[in-house]
């Protein structure tokens, strides 16, 4: 007998019995059922709401280098069309299912193509959908959401539940207006940002890992307490003092040359403002780090198998320690997009909830960077879309545009993630011994 091939035993009865372990693939039926119930939904709103007009989808701007001929279609042929192929999405998504198979990402990504090229020739009928403005204008949007997102990603891959991501956005954001409009560069607006959000994440490290307290719980005060001191500091300093204390610089758009006149890809990735360029760097240099350096493996040990990290020698605590201050700074420095680039100032609870959207797309992108990242400009779209579509003129209420984002962000981790398992030792603290 080969020394590779595995053992095989017969038992009394004689069925032969072999060591060889069982593999069990666990599948969730979601996918396949959300997928059904918003082609169903589609189909509802085209039936019950027919929109005989055209669409019009623009994909140029004038600065181009050349042209993309505008693409109108019917309204509600195309709506029609689009709730065929989503059925046929959801049947495959079904056969997989049955057959014990994961919906596979390109799948769950061109299910989301059509349903919103069918959502838009329908509710955009008669006008025009600029759809390089959409999309750039979803970019823009996402910006702070990435940020907290990779913040997100990086504490609970070393076994931190970072709820604070939305106190870490806020108090960037302030820090960010008060230095920028303190020493008259927006840059230095951007470092202010950053140590504010790195200040949140100490008090979130201290009171998480050395004292045991539960995550959540410390994640949700953090927030609270960040909301109470940044209004108060408003009203009582920024407000009095506006002209000295909140009118920092602006970080206006950039455009790259020659990148930024590539039709399509060029006015919605190059023609940005800097904070964004910087966004493409931090997602690059976390996914590469925590993937590709001793340090990444060292970040993830510790929040898959604590004990066994420190079994080998990594100190458990100072690598999540160290973790949760870099998490909160990318966090931080993401909040000056508040007042450097959309607004321009600081306002009371500015960031509206983002944190919490960004913790979703960490559960949506199932702890990767990059998924966590693509989760992200989903609601960055979502987001844009209630502006977009209530300037058209859309048939879709008003309310219902409104929460538009968080109906995404509801059906995106109750549906269309399936299952996803976090780091085994996140919300855990470790004691030594």
């Amino acid at each position: 007998m080969s020394e590779h091939t595995p053992p095989v035993q017969t038992d009394r009865a004689g069925t032969t019995v072999t060591d060889e372990p069982a593999v069990i693939v666990v599948v969730s039926r979601k996918t396949p059922v959300m997928f059904g119930l918003l082609t169903l939904a589609l189909a509802a709103v085209a039936w019950f709401v027919p929109q005989p007009g055209e669409t019009t989808f623009r994909l140029s701007t004038a600065n181009d280098l050349f042209q993309i001929p505008d693409v109108t279609v019917s309204s509600q042929g195309t709506a029609w069309l689009m709730v065929a192929l989503l059925a046929v999405c959801t049947a495959e998504s079904a056969r997989r299912y049955h057959a014990r198979k994961r919906t596979p990402l390109w799948l769950v990504a061109l299910f989301s193509l059509l349903m919103m090229i069918g959502f838009l020739s329908w509710a955009a009928s008669g006008g025009t959908v600029p759809v390089i403005g959409l999309l750039a204008g979803s970019l823009a949007l996402a910006v702070p959401l990435v940020f907290g997102a990779l913040g997100g990603v990086l504490g609970e891959r070393s076994g931190v539940v970072n709820i604070a991501i939305d106190g870490q956005l806020l108090a960037g954001a302030f820090a960010a207006a008060l230095v920028g409009s303190v020493t008259g560069s927006a840059w230095a607006g951007v470092a202010g940002a950053a140590v504010a959000g790195l200040l949140v994440a100490s008090i979130l490290a201290l009171f998480a890992i050395n004292y045991y307290v539960d995550q959540v719980i410390v994640g949700v005060v953090l927030n609270v307490l960040v909301i109470g001191v940044t209004s108060f500091m408003f009203s009582q300093v920024l407000a009095p003092n506006t002209a000295s204390l909140n009118t920092p610089p602006r970080l206006s758009a950039v455009a790259i040359p020659l990148l930024s006149d590539i039709p399509v890809i060029g006015p919605i990735l190059f023609r940005q403002s800097p904070i964004v360029y910087l966004l493409y760097v931090a997602v690059a240099a976390v996914t590469w780090s925590l993937y590709r350096t001793r340090w990444g493996l060292r970040v993830r040990s510790v929040g898959e198998h604590p004990m066994a990290a420190d079994t080998v020698g990594i100190n458990v605590n100072r690598t999540r320690w160290r973790t949760v201050l870099l998490a909160g700074a990318i966090a931080g420095g993401g909040g000056a997009f508040y007042t450097l680039v959309s607004v321009q100032a600081f306002n009371r609870e500015m960031t509206g909830g983002a944190g919490y959207i960004a913790l979703a797309a960490v559960i949506f992108g199932k702890w990767d960077p990059i998924r966590a990242t693509l989760a992200a400009l989903l609601f960055g779209f979502a987001s844009n879309l209630q502006g977009v579509l209530s300037v058209l003129g859309s048939p879709v209420p008003s309310q219902l545009m409104l929460m538009l984002p968080y109906v995404v962000t509801i059906f995106a981790v109750a549906g269309l993630v399936g299952r996803s398992r976090p780091p085994a030792a996140d919300g855990i603290p470790y004691r030594k011994g």
